[in-house]
């Protein structure tokens, strides 16, 4: 199934024909099978659907951290490899994975001092010098995020909310071309999953990093996207792409909109029909 949508230009993400197949003989599992998607710079896209479907399998083979057994992945026309090198990609876990040992504001600052000849590899690629690339100030990333009070802490002192988002404006903090986040407010309550959100979008609108984010939560999903991209399993597929035509910004009043119920109604009946079709 194809996921693309209209480009001009060479676009953040492509993936064609990828297939990614753990185990051998009878013990193979097939977590993706003929993967297509194609994602425009700048945009927001959710990959949801059930356990198994290959949405973090996906997302690993997007930053690099796997490789397809067949087909091809790129970013920004170069290898995951080659995007990695020139620290274009940004990589947000479901766990914060910060140093305990360094401050918030160390530890957000600290991917800008390692692998200091990665602003020459974009320089390289084609399109991305055009990009701004200039380091941002992340004292003021910080403050934006809610966290300028907490600059000096330690994650220990910090609840877990305020830790996930330290682990976001770390990403944003290297102007990635492409960001990718696997569930990280999974863990958190409704109304600091809510808040992050906003604060996502905040950081979102201003810089307009690709974002590729995977989550579980259809409101979510609709919320946060220009485009949601419902998998199904057995084998991990692509089965329908919906773009998400609402106003931005999309604060609190969107949730009492019609339009956007509307939404969550379409890609819950799709989700339906892809587990219905892995039972028949």
């Amino acid at each position: 199934m194809d996921g693309s949508v209209k480009v001009t230009g060479t676009p953040a993400l492509q993936l064609r024909s990828v297939r990614r197949v753990y185990g051998f003989g009878s013990a193979a599992t097939t977590a993706l099978d003929d993967v297509h998607l194609t994602v425009p710079s700048g945009r927001f896209v959710s990959l949801i659907g059930p356990s198994g479907c290959g949405k973090s399998t996906l997302l690993r083979l997007v930053a690099g951290l796997e490789q397809p057994d067949l087909g091809e992945v790129s970013v920004h026309g170069v290898t995951p490899a080659q995007a990695c090198a020139a620290k274009m990609i940004g990589l947000v876990p479901q766990s914060p994975a910060l140093l305990p040992w360094l401050s918030v504001l160390r530890n957000v600052t600290l991917p800008q001092k390692i692998n200091r000849g990665a602003g020459r590899r974009r320089e390289r690629i084609a399109d991305f010098a055009e990009r701004r690339t200039a380091v941002p100030d992340m004292e003021e990333l910080l403050v934006k995020a809610g966290l300028g009070d907490a600059l000096h802490k330690l994650p220990a002192q910090l609840s877990g909310g305020m830790r996930q988002r330290a682990a976001i404006v770390r990403a944003f903090g290297l102007r990635p071309d492409v960001l990718v986040m696997d569930e990280p407010f999974s863990a958190l309550d409704e109304f600091t999953r809510e808040s992050l959100q906003d604060q996502l979008l905040d950081l979102w609108e201003e810089l307009r990093t690709t974002v590729l984010f995977v989550t579980h939560s259809v409101s979510e999903a609709v919320r946060l996207s220009d485009t949601v991209v419902v998998m199904a399993p057995n084998p991990g597929r692509i089965v329908e792409s919906i773009d998400v035509d609402l106003p931005r910004p999309r604060g609190e009043r969107l949730f009492g909109e019609r339009r956007f119920h509307e939404y969550e109604d379409l890609v819950r009946e799709r989700l339906r029909r892809a587990w219905h079709s892995e039972a028949a």
